[in-house]
Protein backbone atom coordinates (compact mmCIF):
# COMPACT_ATOMS: atom_id res chain seq x y z
CA UNK A 1 0.00 0.00 0.00
CA UNK A 2 1.25 3.35 -0.77
CA UNK A 3 0.67 6.06 2.18
CA UNK A 4 1.03 9.40 0.62
CA UNK A 5 2.78 12.80 2.33
CA UNK A 6 -0.11 14.36 2.27
CA UNK A 7 0.81 17.04 4.87
CA UNK A 8 3.97 17.55 7.38
CA UNK A 9 3.32 17.89 10.85
CA UNK A 10 4.11 21.21 12.62
CA UNK A 11 4.94 21.94 16.02
CA UNK A 12 2.08 21.91 18.64
CA UNK A 13 0.13 20.15 16.24
CA UNK A 14 -1.73 16.94 18.14
CA UNK A 15 -2.66 13.78 16.89
CA UNK A 16 -6.36 12.41 17.85
CA UNK A 17 -7.43 8.66 17.98
CA UNK A 18 -11.04 9.17 17.03
CA UNK A 19 -13.40 5.91 17.68
CA UNK A 20 -16.16 5.89 15.22
CA UNK A 21 -19.30 4.66 15.61
CA UNK A 22 -19.17 1.11 13.91
CA UNK A 23 -23.18 0.57 14.14
CA UNK A 24 -23.61 4.28 12.84
CA UNK A 25 -21.64 3.31 10.00
CA UNK A 26 -19.54 6.25 11.03
CA UNK A 27 -16.49 5.51 8.97
CA UNK A 28 -18.55 4.37 6.16
CA UNK A 29 -20.48 7.53 5.90
CA UNK A 30 -16.79 10.08 6.11
CA UNK A 31 -15.68 7.56 3.02
CA UNK A 32 -19.12 7.95 0.93
CA UNK A 33 -19.11 11.30 1.86
CA UNK A 34 -22.76 11.04 2.97
CA UNK A 35 -21.13 13.26 6.34
CA UNK A 36 -18.19 15.40 6.96
CA UNK A 37 -18.31 15.85 10.88
CA UNK A 38 -18.24 13.77 14.22
CA UNK A 39 -19.42 15.46 16.98
CA UNK A 40 -18.27 15.06 20.66
CA UNK A 41 -20.27 15.93 23.73
CA UNK A 42 -20.09 16.36 27.67
CA UNK A 43 -22.49 16.76 30.76
CA UNK A 44 -20.25 18.04 32.49
CA UNK A 45 -18.97 22.25 33.00
CA UNK A 46 -16.46 22.00 30.34
CA UNK A 47 -16.28 21.62 26.35
CA UNK A 48 -15.95 18.13 25.02
CA UNK A 49 -12.14 18.19 24.13
CA UNK A 50 -11.81 21.57 26.20
CA UNK A 51 -10.67 23.47 22.66
CA UNK A 52 -7.48 20.51 22.38
CA UNK A 53 -9.04 20.06 18.74
CA UNK A 54 -7.75 22.45 16.09
CA UNK A 55 -8.13 22.90 12.36
CA UNK A 56 -5.08 21.31 11.03
CA UNK A 57 -4.61 18.27 13.63
CA UNK A 58 -4.35 14.80 12.16
CA UNK A 59 -6.98 12.27 13.12
CA UNK A 60 -6.56 8.33 13.51
CA UNK A 61 -9.57 6.32 12.87
CA UNK A 62 -10.67 3.55 15.08
CA UNK A 63 -14.35 1.50 14.83
CA UNK A 64 -15.96 0.71 17.93
CA UNK A 65 -15.96 -3.01 18.74
CA UNK A 66 -13.29 -3.70 16.99
CA UNK A 67 -9.52 -5.06 17.06
CA UNK A 68 -8.52 -1.68 17.78
CA UNK A 69 -7.05 -1.83 14.47
CA UNK A 70 -6.41 2.19 13.03
CA UNK A 71 -6.82 2.13 9.44
CA UNK A 72 -8.20 5.74 8.12
CA UNK A 73 -6.97 9.33 8.90
CA UNK A 74 -7.51 12.82 7.65
CA UNK A 75 -7.53 16.29 8.81
CA UNK A 76 -9.60 18.31 11.04
CA UNK A 77 -10.78 21.38 8.86
CA UNK A 78 -13.01 23.11 11.24
CA UNK A 79 -14.05 22.89 15.17
CA UNK A 80 -17.37 24.04 16.07
CA UNK A 81 -17.63 24.36 20.04
CA UNK A 82 -21.10 25.58 21.78
CA UNK A 83 -21.31 27.45 25.58
CA UNK A 84 -22.71 25.80 28.22
CA UNK A 85 -26.60 25.25 26.46
CA UNK A 86 -30.03 24.20 27.64
CA UNK A 87 -31.64 20.83 26.35
CA UNK A 88 -33.22 22.38 23.70
CA UNK A 89 -30.18 24.48 22.85
CA UNK A 90 -28.83 21.61 22.47
CA UNK A 91 -31.27 19.33 20.18
CA UNK A 92 -30.92 22.85 18.07
CA UNK A 93 -27.33 22.48 17.62
CA UNK A 94 -27.23 19.21 16.78
CA UNK A 95 -30.48 19.51 14.01
CA UNK A 96 -27.98 22.51 13.12
CA UNK A 97 -25.39 20.23 11.54
CA UNK A 98 -28.19 17.24 10.64
CA UNK A 99 -26.55 16.87 7.39
CA UNK A 100 -23.17 17.02 7.92
CA UNK A 101 -23.55 14.82 10.84
CA UNK A 102 -25.92 12.01 9.48
CA UNK A 103 -26.44 10.55 12.31
CA UNK A 104 -28.52 7.20 13.49
CA UNK A 105 -31.61 7.98 15.49
CA UNK A 106 -29.90 6.21 18.49
CA UNK A 107 -26.93 8.81 17.71
CA UNK A 108 -28.92 11.75 17.88
CA UNK A 109 -30.42 10.93 21.17
CA UNK A 110 -27.13 10.42 22.34
CA UNK A 111 -25.47 13.83 21.71
CA UNK A 112 -29.13 15.96 21.36
CA UNK A 113 -29.65 17.52 24.94
CA UNK A 114 -25.44 17.27 26.25
CA UNK A 115 -24.79 20.70 27.95
CA UNK A 116 -21.73 21.29 25.63
CA UNK A 117 -21.57 19.99 21.89
CA UNK A 118 -18.56 20.01 19.53
CA UNK A 119 -18.09 18.89 15.84
CA UNK A 120 -15.22 18.41 14.15
CA UNK A 121 -14.96 18.94 10.54
CA UNK A 122 -13.03 15.98 8.65
CA UNK A 123 -11.45 16.26 5.55
CA UNK A 124 -8.52 14.61 3.37
CA UNK A 125 -10.00 11.15 4.54
CA UNK A 126 -7.63 8.52 3.25
CA UNK A 127 -6.90 4.87 3.98
CA UNK A 128 -3.40 4.07 5.63
CA UNK A 129 -1.33 0.76 6.82
CA UNK A 130 -3.65 -0.57 9.06
CA UNK A 131 -1.88 -0.34 12.91
CA UNK A 132 -3.33 -1.73 16.48
CA UNK A 133 -2.57 1.00 19.08
CA UNK A 134 -2.32 -0.16 23.30
CA UNK A 135 -5.40 0.39 24.57
CA UNK A 136 -4.32 0.62 28.23
CA UNK A 137 -6.57 1.38 30.97
CA UNK A 138 -7.76 4.20 28.52
CA UNK A 139 -11.59 4.36 28.03
CA UNK A 140 -11.78 7.58 26.24
CA UNK A 141 -12.94 7.72 22.89
CA UNK A 142 -11.08 10.77 21.85
CA UNK A 143 -7.56 10.37 22.30
CA UNK A 144 -5.33 13.21 22.40
CA UNK A 145 -1.33 12.45 21.65
CA UNK A 146 1.52 14.62 20.32
CA UNK A 147 2.38 11.86 18.13
CA UNK A 148 0.29 8.64 17.07
CA UNK A 149 3.95 6.75 17.62
CA UNK A 150 3.06 6.97 21.16
CA UNK A 151 0.13 4.51 21.33
CA UNK A 152 0.89 2.69 18.55
CA UNK A 153 1.31 -1.50 20.05
CA UNK A 154 4.77 -2.57 19.20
Amino acid sequence: MTVSQWYQKREGQAEHLVYLNKEGKELEKLLNKEKSMIIRGAAGRKSPLGGRAKVGDITYFVQTGGGLEVTHRGMITQVVESEKMTKEESAAFVQQYEKELNLSKKQYERWAGKKYLAVYEIDHLEAIEPFVYKRGKNMDDWIITDSIDEIKKD
